[in-house]
């Protein structure tokens, strides 16, 4: 009877133990394609996300010195289209709806102080951090991202605002901005060539510096498996985006003050 039975062969040890780098060789190919996927995936974040940081200087200055009310009530535009995207969007714009949501409390923050404080400058970092304790809870929820923006935006704002305080130019800034139109470039222009001189501008590039290693810290740290990935993605190209942005501001306020955005 036993005869008659068909012996299933076993797998030989040998084979597998031959098999076993071919498996991992396949594994580790597969796993590479996806870590590119997602790094392509987080560059073109990285792009909107820098995107996002360069719309206040050509759009929400010039409206908010026209009508700051209008530019304002924009924010609940960004938000009523923002949310919906994130919610029940597909990926790409499930994405994009964060990073308005992100985009919608500095867009709120900017118009009511160039709006109605732009005089007080004492007043611009507590204006810009209106949303700050939202954006912190929303961390351990799924508006990370949002939050991520806003949070890394708001670094970058305070970081130049102590550098502005550092190299002495916060003072000439109610200065400029309550000027007349006819003497405010002559006075944005002088106070940026006082940027020049050795000390200020050693200031200057040592804080660029520093900021752009803490975005390459960010930047690492997308090479992590982590739900944070694609938040630390955002923060590092806002922070670069905001170097960036500093630089040109200050290159126009010497070449051309009312290309600024300030006056």
């Amino acid at each position: 009877m036993s005869s008659g039975l068909i012996k299933k062969k076993q797998p030989d040890s040998s084979t597998f133990v031959r098999n076993q780098p071919l498996r991992k060789a396949v594994e580790s190919q597969t796993s590479e394609k996806n870590f590119d996927a997602n790094l392509s995936d987080l560059q073109q974040l990285q792009l909107w996300a820098g995107a996002l940081v360069v719309l206040p200087v050509f759009v929400q200055a010039p409206w908010v010195r026209l009508n700051p009310l209008s530019a304002c009530l924009f924010t609940l535009f960004l938000l009523a289209l923002g949310i919906p995207l994130a919610l029940i969007g597909q990926r790409g714009w499930a994405v994009a709806g964060e990073l308005l949501v992100g985009v919608s409390g500095s867009w709120l923050a900017g118009c009511l102080y160039w709006g109605w404080l732009r005089t007080q400058p004492l007043w611009h970092l507590p204006v810009e951090s209106l949303v700050l304790p939202i954006a912190l809870l929303g961390l351990s929820s799924r508006w990370r991202l949002s939050s991520g923006f806003y949070l890394a935006s708001l670094l970058g704002t305070a970081c130049t605002d102590l550098m502005m305080v550092m190299t002495g130019v916060m003072n000439q800034w109610p200065v400029v901005v309550m000027a007349p139109l006819q003497q405010a470039p002559r006075l944005l222009h002088e106070t940026a060539q006082q940027l020049l001189h050795p000390l200020p501008l050693i200031a200057l590039v040592c804080a660029a510096t520093l900021i752009v290693l803490l975005a390459q810290a960010m930047q690492q740290k997308t090479r992590l498996a982590s739900e944070f990935r694609s938040t630390w993605a955002v923060a590092s190209a806002v922070l670069v985006t905001t170097v960036i942005i500093d630089g040109l501001f200050l290159i126009a306020a010497l070449i051309n003050p009312g290309l600024s955005g300030l006056i």
